[in-house]
């Protein structure tokens, strides 16, 4: 594992970046997918969690890659800063559909105007240009992935609409709807990429507040049906009976999410 640590940025404030190696990459000259994670504080060690326990992806992708059920990729953890993480991660562009008076009193509610046009700043013209740089990466499109919970699968969805000449493809874990609740669809109704060449992935458990998520979900799927996405093929929307919204449950499941983004065909 290799921290930059306070990786500077014009566009949001220096955050620590974690980049994970797949098994073999010392030893030869390949090139690899890289998959770019959010809260990544979250995700590889449970000593730098915020919740004492991480998704541990390392391991599971790990696991994948020796079972042959994945191609080895390389994993970009990107460190949130707490104070900033929903206004980082909560898509922006949407709340354009709302009249000005409205969105000034949505906005008024969040403690801000949404900051995701900046972080996806961050991602796309600063972090990737240094990791393609700087590591042995496949640097288009279609190896090209980033994956989310909660308000992270929000701005992983946003991500891919909004750069989807850059983001082959999005994991979206549990992602925190209501934060987004009569915006989104109008949005993703527009936005929505073509599914030549993307791939879109959602879940959600059926306790704590992943049981807020059904009907909005129920809507999004409509959309990517619509669009030509085939369900089981570029497009998955799985429901974990049983599972809550945390990193226990993340790190149970990690794995289909991981193998939809890179698995071998």
């Amino acid at each position: 594992m290799i921290r930059h640590e306070n990786f500077p940025s014009r566009h949001v404030p220096p955050r620590h970046v974690e980049v994970w190696l797949p098994p073999g990459y010392d030893a030869g000259h390949d090139r690899y997918p890289v998959l770019t994670m959010h809260d990544g504080q979250n995700c590889f060690h449970a000593a730098d969690c915020a919740y004492g326990a991480a998704w541990e992806v390392q391991h599971a992708l790990a696991r994948l890659i020796a079972a042959g059920e994945a191609r080895p990729a390389i994993i970009v953890g990107v460190w949130t800063i707490p104070e900033r993480r929903v206004l980082e991660y909560r898509p922006a562009r949407p709340f354009l559909t709302l009249s000005e008076t409205a969105r000034q009193r949505v906005l008024a509610g969040m403690g801000g105007p949404p900051l995701s046009d900046d972080y996806l700043a961050f991602l796309v013209h600063e972090l990737k240009p240094f990791i393609d740089a700087t590591y042995r990466t496949h640097p288009g499109r279609d190896d090209t992935f980033i994956m989310g919970s909660s308000m992270g699968g929000l701005i992983s969805l946003y991500a891919l609409c909004e750069y989807p000449d850059v983001f082959g493809g999005a994991a979206c874990v549990s992602t925190h709807w209501p934060a987004v609740e009569g915006v989104i669809v109008p949005y993703l109704r527009d936005r929505l990429p073509d599914p030549a060449g993307h791939r879109l992935y959602f879940d959600y458990g059926t306790t704590t507040i992943d049981t807020l998520y059904p009907p909005i979900q129920a809507q999004v799927d409509a959309l990517p049906a619509a669009a030509g996405y085939t369900h089981g093929d570029n497009w998955q929307t799985l429901v974990f009976p049983g599972a809550a919204h945390n990193e226990d449950a993340w790190q149970a499941r990690v794995h289909v999410p991981l193998r939809f983004l890179v698995g071998r065909e």
